[in-house]
């Protein structure tokens, strides 16, 4: 039997991300396209895991079913506290290339070039009053240049040693395996599949 939880997001990307992650489960998860009147949670938290379970909390009491939320962004150790949490605001809707290449610009001979996508993932359920909490990590370098037509966001300047590519630059397959939302998604499975 099936188990339809809510994926607080309105990105058809991420539903598809999340759907095909938890292929096999029993587990199905619908968006907030599909619902009328779904309130827009503030993310006014102070971390990840704080502005994950906000969303997750308001939209589980509006639906009254379990819901799963995320919150995620980049930080890079060269602009301690200036990305992090805010990272999907700070920038106040300006396009991401402009953004990459002002981040470029800014760390231009810069010898830290360390960062790292950060992902949270909360479940709430309110029938049953549990909350789960999950977070992964994504290391890398910025890249000194933007690299790739694939992901979107950081990921053309986010430069994976690994594989010598940048996010961007990498199959999704692969993406989907080492991401941070990914690796988190994992997490959450775990603990869903166990309860």
């Amino acid at each position: 039997m099936t188990k339809t939880m809510i994926l607080a997001t309105r990105n058809k990307g991420k539903l598809r991300e999340f759907n095909h992650a938890f292929e096999g489960t029993g587990i199905e998860f619908q968006s907030l396209l599909e619902m009328d009147g779904a309130p827009d949670p503030e993310e006014t938290g102070e971390t990840y895991e704080d502005n994950a379970l906000i969303k997750a909390r308001q939209i589980a009491l509006h639906t009254g079913m379990a819901t799963v939320a995320d919150d995620s962004g980049i930080e890079i150790d060269a602009l301690p506290g200036e990305l992090g949490v805010k990272s999907a605001r700070v920038w106040g809707g300006m396009a991401y290339d402009k953004i990459n290449d002002i981040l470029l610009e800014r760390l231009r001979g810069s010898t830290t070039r360390s960062t790292r996508y950060v992902c949270a993932i909360a479940y709430v359920d309110p029938a049953t009053g549990v909350e789960e909490l999950v977070k992964a990590t994504c290391e890398g370098v910025i890249h000194d240049r933007q690299e790739g037509a694939g992901g979107f966001g950081y990921d053309p300047i986010f430069f994976v040693p690994q594989f010598g590519k940048t996010m961007a630059q990498l199959p999704l397959e692969t993406k989907n395996r080492i991401s941070h939302r990914a690796k988190a998604m994992e997490l959450l499975k775990e603990k869903l599949i166990r309860s």
